[in-house]
């Protein structure tokens, strides 16, 4: 896929989708994006009754869970032994780090969970709007990817985040929106799960959703959530977890939820209002 097709080049999703996508981690590959598609509310199959059940039920088990609480005491000991008490996908605990490098959090621990939470913060790093921006986006090549990808991956950032590119998706030849709006690119990671690891190498697919477009008036793009998911191949380098290569593929998504639209001004206000977090697995 050619860098000029402006429908099928990975750059931007099919089916009048506007993600737009990282170049591939590899040297070549069909699906690695930087920002997320626009999704569609076209087709839900929710309706408000649903989510109303939905909701009771979620205020039920809270008021379920809040009951249990109980006085503190270690209660494993009952539990009935034929169901387990913990999952793979639970928090372990462990404080995010407190180092940062190019104001990405760094310095993880070389082990298992330190490859998921490093991959994470990547991810936010990766599918953010710092990435669009050219001063920006050298600091994050240089401190996340490894050392021998740097050179090669600048290089294909500058290409594909072009100064023709940039005006497409609404933006300046510094990744800036136009007076009065603001680009909105803030991702979440929902989930990891580690696909292979070693001491010197790991492979994490960070399960991911956020909000991406641009808040102002007569934007083409507006602000909406996306689900994704992004693998990162980890490297242990310079004494920290480093991106060797990354791809991504949509979804898993859950239905669209009914929830009522906030205007441009409430969007910009709340990406300027609400800071990011460090994620620790």
């Amino acid at each position: 896929m050619s860098p000029g097709d402006e429908r099928n080049d990975g750059l931007f999703g099919g089916s009048g989708e506007t993600r737009t996508r990282l170049p591939e981690g590899e040297g070549g590959g069909d699906d690695v994006y930087g920002v997320p598609r626009r999704s569609t509310r076209s087709g839900r199959t929710s309706s408000r009754g649903l989510v109303t059940v939905v909701g009771v039920v979620v205020l039920l088990l809270a008021a379920i869970a809040f009951a249990n609480r109980g006085d503190g005491e270690d209660d494993t000991a009952s539990a009935d032994p034929k169901k387990p008490t913990t999952t793979s996908t639970s928090p372990t605990g462990k404080k995010p780090v407190d180092g940062k490098t190019a104001g990405i959090p760094s310095g993880f621990p070389r082990d298992e969970q330190g490859a998921q939470s490093a991959a994470s913060n990547y991810a936010v790093s990766l599918v953010s709007a710092d990435i669009l921006k050219p001063t920006r986006r050298v600091e994050i090549v240089r401190s996340l990817f490894i050392a021998d990808k740097v050179s090669e991956l600048e290089s294909t950032f500058n290409k594909t985040y072009s100064k023709e590119f940039l005006g497409k998706i609404g933006l300046n030849e510094k990744g800036e929106p136009a007076p009065g709006q603001t680009y909105v690119s803030r991702t979440v990671p929902v989930g990891t799960k580690t696909t292979s690891y070693s001491k010197d190498a790991a492979t994490v697919e960070v399960w991911c959703t956020g909000a991406f477009g641009t808040a102002g008036e007569d934007t083409t793009n507006p602000v909406s959530n996306d689900w994704f998911t992004l693998t990162l191949k980890l490297r242990w380098a310079d004494d920290d977890w480093k991106v060797e290569s990354f791809r991504s593929k949509d979804g898993p998504a859950p239905v669209n939820g009914d929830n009522k639209i906030s205007t441009a001004d409430e969007i910009a206000k709340a990406i300027h209002e609400y800071g990011g977090f460090t994620y620790a697995r």
